[in-house]
């Protein structure tokens, strides 16, 4: 007998919708995951008069009870890590291994953040006028819309509710339309905790529909979104509009420096894991290669033959180091991408082609050009799926100016055991992140998150960085 479709969450109660969309597994087309309802935009607004009425009630909840909230919600997906990785994975196509590890990330967001609570401290000054106080305090910023991508369903959505329930606020939580089943597995371990009812509400559903509403809105008072530039700038317009606080994280092109003296094992495997783990599928892949020319062949050669040892298959077979694809949309512009790179004049010299593999699902084999340039559109937008080029470049300082010569800013890696050369670049690269001798994917939760340029707009995320998003300063004098 076939499971009821998932409700969204408004206001303390599940809620059918106005349609209904199956959830497909990109590791077989015929597994469907599950089935999902689809809010309205009356149901968005609903939401968000909710969030609004619940606000001021959870931030006035004791510290120690909204801690208890954070850490029961974190202790219970470390609980549970194993059967929501499954499910993630089944859903999103990332390896088993990888799904277990994103759970297990999340868990430790709402484990830092319960944290957090409890370390919120104000400040004081000394006034220039005499007899007069000064206290600095931090408040709730209000109501938070949340708009998450399809790369990381539950990483991304957890170190955005986290700290805007942390900090006190109210929060209406779209998730992305391609990967509901991990977003409304998280909400319904949120929605048994206890909190005030309209404190949190899932309202899944397109964005032309949902996140729409939610950008358009004057009555939230903070969006955060992580998805593409172009949907981040019409964003960026819709709230500006309102006057509401927006935090954008979008576009990347990472780029991987390899200098001559780099270790060529580390490389190879900074390289192999920053461009393909993930099926590429990351904001902070490294689709770039920029090698100089005393490395260059040795490091090619190299990289080709541990491409030829990737595993590629269902996520959730033994030993598999590379997924399928997410869907066929992705999947075509892959290809669509592939077919551009030889027509700039890439020379294609590993895989690259698409894998009939049983069950059917949406798999290719990671693919590696050389011989190209930072002028080639292959190297200038966004792929977001297995595919590298190798810039050959002839010393460093030309590496490095072909590593900011992009409109992107997120992350950067160099490889080299000079001292001078890791210190000079970490200095110089005009990127929010940087990655000496490790790959340019992978992050801490405990630290700030986020780029330069097209890559991030507003403040950061992630540790402590996160209040200066999630609150508002209140400077208050007073004469004893």
């Amino acid at each position: 007998m076939a499971l009821q479709p998932c409700k969204n969450y408004i206001a303390g109660h599940w809620c059918e919708g106005q349609a209904v969309i199956a959830n497909h597994s990109p590791s077989d087309v015929e597994d469907i995951v599950g089935h999902y309802h689809q809010a309205s935009a009356e149901q968005t607004f609903e939401a968000i008069a909710a969030a609004r009425e619940a606000q001021p009630l959870w931030a006035a909840t004791g510290l120690e009870q909204r801690q208890q909230v954070l850490m029961a919600i974190g202790n219970e997906l470390m609980a549970r890590k194993d059967e929501l990785g499954e499910l993630l994975s089944r859903e999103e196509g990332k390896p088993l291994a990888e799904g277990i590890g994103e759970v297990n990330r999340s868990a430790q967001f709402f484990h830092y953040y319960a944290a957090e609570v409890l370390r919120q401290m104000g400040e004081t000054a000394a006034s220039v006028r005499p007899g007069i106080e000064i206290e600095v305090q931090r408040e709730p910023v209000g109501v938070v819309g949340i708009i998450t991508p399809w790369n990381f369903p539950m990483a991304t959505a957890a170190w955005k509710i986290a700290p805007a329930l942390a900090f006190g606020n109210a929060v209406v939580f779209k998730p992305a339309n391609l990967v509901p089943a991990s977003a409304w597995a998280l909400s319904e371990i949120i929605s048994r905790q206890a909190l005030p009812p309209g404190t949190f509400n899932l309202v899944m559903g397109t964005g032309g529909v949902v996140g729409e509403s939610l950008i358009q809105s004057p009555d939230i008072d903070a969006l955060t979104f992580t998805g593409s530039l172009a949907t981040g700038r019409r964003v960026a317009v819709a709230t500006a509009g309102n006057l509401v606080r927006c935090q954008l994280e979008m576009g990347s092109k990472n780029a991987l420096v390899v200098l001559d003296d780099a270790d060529l094992e580390i490389a190879v495997e900074c390289a192999l894991n920053g461009a393909f783990f993930g099926t590429g599928q990351k904001c902070t892949a490294s689709s770039r290669l920029i090698v100089c020319d005393g490395i260059h062949d040795r490091f090619v050669d190299a990289l080709i033959a541990r491409m030829r040892q990737l595993k590629v298959g269902h996520a959730l077979e033994q030993g598999v180091q590379i997924g399928p694809v997410a869907e066929a949309r992705q999947l075509e512009q892959n290809l669509q991408y592939l077919q551009l790179a030889a027509e700039e004049g890439a020379t294609l010299v590993e895989g690259g082609e698409l894998l009939a593999l049983e069950p059917a699902g949406h798999y290719m084999r990671p693919a590696l050009f050389i011989n190209s340039h930072n002028g080639m559109r292959i190297n200038r937008e966004e792929v977001f799926g297995p595919i590298a080029c190798v810039i050959r470049v002839s010393d460093y300082e030309q590496a490095l100016a072909v590593l900011n010569d992009t409109e992107y800013g997120l992350t950067a890696g160099i490889i080299t055991q000079s001292l001078r050369h890791a210190s000079d670049f970490k200095r110089r690269a005009r990127t929010g992140c940087v990655m000496v001798n490790l790959p340019t994917a992978g992050t801490d939760y405990h630290v700030p998150f986020g780029g330069r340029k097209n890559s991030s707009f507003g403040p950061r995320e992630q540790g402590q960085y996160a209040r200066d998003f999630y609150t508002v300063v209140k400077t208050t004098y007073v004469r004893p």
